[in-house]
């Protein structure tokens, strides 16, 4: 038995320390980052938020809508070929869309097709809950060796050690966050996990060290957390509950009490493991079904989002999303002020 005894902190245990700014307004700030990734060698340009490879938020509508705003959506792995061809409606559709598979073999065959298909697919999630298992680095090393050009993100992990040696198997960007989303009970369930803030700081410096990129996934309540996640370190942020009950999330509006609802759930839950064929005797459910209000366009939500990252930016005296880890002090919030304040203060 090994215990850790640093402390290690969430996005809710700090706060951003403000800083003299030459910034004359919001709207200078650049929100948009170019990347160019270490084995694909490919580059990028947008900015760097992600919608959740979930089946109710990363669905066509809603990268069609973050599409506008050259923002990227992880795409389900559920989604069928067929299902590809009848929703792309010109060419680029699909430029700012990532897509998913798991370590199966119809995942691989799926993948293929696929990218033959749709040429302007750059990006490949290979998505699995515990990056841990024997094997994976593997398979992302294999699916290197056979697709040179494609950006591919693996994941996920926590730690700096698992976040090399999946840089090292041919990941351009690792996914880091384990039990940290708002419908995941894998903390409650198995107690495993890590603060997230803490992991994407130390993740980041190690993906950093070898020409790496991580995206932070999960954790992120406000769009001050997504700054924060930037100011940590974090290249890309992924979202998935910030983004839930908008008219591009998959699932049909239901009404309860008078309020028009949404199903928000996690991909471990018993609803998507029924769903989707994978309950199995000697699994347990690690997700939770939640009822969203109703949101509207994901748009507004959106444009919310990037003005709060834009007014971090005045505050801490960043011109660039680029810029926020090297004007980030961050302040650890005292366990009274969090009792006092509430958890989201």
């Amino acid at each position: 038995m090994r215990l850790i005894t640093d402390i290690k902190l969430d996005y809710k245990d700090v706060l951003f320390c403000p800083k003299r700014s030459t910034l004359k307004s919001r709207g200078d700030v650049v929100l948009e980052r170019e990347f160019t990734f270490p084995h694909s060698k490919s580059k990028w340009k947008g900015i760097p938020i992600v919608a959740s490879n979930m089946d109710s938020i990363g669905t066509f509508e809603m990268a069609d809508s973050l599409n506008k705003f050259e923002m990227l959506t992880c795409l389900h792995k559920h989604y069928e070929l067929q299902e590809y061809v009848a929703y792309s409606t010109y060419d680029e559709f699909f430029k700012n869309s990532i897509i998913s598979i798991g370590t199966a073999y119809e995942d691989s065959a799926k993948m293929v097709y696929t990218f033959d298909m749709f040429p302007c697919l750059q990006f490949l999630c290979i998505d699995v809950a515990n990056g841990y298992t024997q094997g994976f680095s593997s398979f992302v090393s294999k699916i290197r060796e056979d697709n040179r050009d494609l950006i591919i993100i693996a994941g996920n992990v926590v730690t700096s050690e698992m976040t090399e040696e999946l840089i090292l198997a041919g990941a351009d960007i690792v996914k880091v966050g384990i039990g940290t989303g708002s419908v995941c009970t894998t903390r409650v369930k198995t107690g495993v996990g890590y603060p997230q803030l803490s992991a994407v700081i130390e993740c980041a410096d190690a993906a950093h060290g070898i020409g790496g990129h991580i995206m932070a996934d999960g954790g992120c309540i406000n769009s001050g957390d997504i700054a924060k996640a930037f100011g940590a370190g974090a290249d890309f942020v992924m979202l998935g509950g910030m983004l839930a009950g908008h008219d591009e999330c998959g699932g049909e509006i239901k009404h309860r009490d008078g309020t028009n609802i949404k199903e928000f759930y996690g991909m471990s839950s018993h609803v998507a493991m029924a769903k989707y064929g994978s309950a199995l005797d000697y699994r347990a459910s690690e997700g939770k079904l939640v009822e969203v209000p109703c949101q509207g366009k994901v748009e507004n939500t959106i444009k919310e989002i990037l003005g709060g990252i834009r007014s971090t930016c005045t505050y801490i005296g960043a011109e660039s999303i680029k810029d926020i880890p090297k004007c980030t002090t961050f302040v650890k919030v005292t366990q009274i002020s969090n009792e006092v304040f509430g958890k989201n203060w």
